[in-house]
């Protein structure tokens, strides 16, 4: 019979030696003898807490989210400034946190990616995450934009997040992260810039609602 408060624990080992085995070896070849090897367990523990693989990269990638949120909601609560740039730019820093830039959260989330085409709980990962970030900015944005730029704003930003964090991981170089965090910044304030030009009311500020409220000819 397992120890009383042993779950937690295993199921913590089990998640770091994942990490662990596709930094070395890769998803595909991390299979479960190898991770239970890491692990210091049985092949049977990791049936017993997760079922199969699929269930353990779905865990560990729960881990590495939640890492993620935890690093953006530490950084909020420190805030002493309520603006919404001060908001994004703590959305910014937390995506390229330590946790997310290291060799096996960033090996970790590149298979995770690729496999969530394939895996039904993994793809609804990936959507939960997406929409968090796409959500998080949008909402900052909006404090300040019309809602239609607010959304193409919130967009674009989530867009160029997702590509500076995917350069560089695939560059096989340490992750720069002040590159980053400042390319983003840059493109943050381009948008923010934009409240003192753009107009308030939403249907005026949106091309596509306009149009169709004054069809040619009208």
């Amino acid at each position: 019979m397992p120890k009383v408060g042993m779950q937690p624990i295993r199921r913590q080992q089990l998640i770091e030696a994942t990490l662990q085995a596709v930094d070395q070896v890769g998803l595909g070849d991390a299979s479960i003898a190898l991770i239970a090897r890491l692990a210091g367990v049985s092949n049977g523990i990791i049936s017993h807490y997760f079922r199969d693989k699929n269930g353990l990269i779905a865990a560990t990638m729960g881990y590495i989210m939640n890492m993620l949120n935890e690093g953006v909601r530490a950084r909020r609560q420190a805030l002493t400034d309520d603006s919404p740039r001060a908001h994004l730019k703590v959305i910014i820093e937390g995506n390229f946190d330590a946790s997310q830039v290291n060799g096996p959260a960033m090996k970790t989330w590149l298979a995770f990616w690729a496999s969530s085409m394939h895996q039904p709980d993994l793809h609804r990962l990936q959507r939960i995450n997406d929409h968090r970030l796409y959500s998080n900015l949008c909402c900052q944005f909006r404090r300040v934009l019309p809602l239609y730029h607010a959304r193409k704003a919130a967009r674009g930003l989530a867009a160029l997040i997702d590509g500076l964090w995917l350069r560089g991981a695939l560059s096989g170089d340490a992750f720069d992260t002040d590159q980053a965090v400042r390319i983003a910044y840059e493109y943050m304030d381009l948008q923010l810039a934009k409240q003192h030009t753009l107009g308030t009311d939403d249907q005026a500020a949106d091309p596509t609602r306009t149009a169709l409220a004054n069809p040619a000819g009208a």
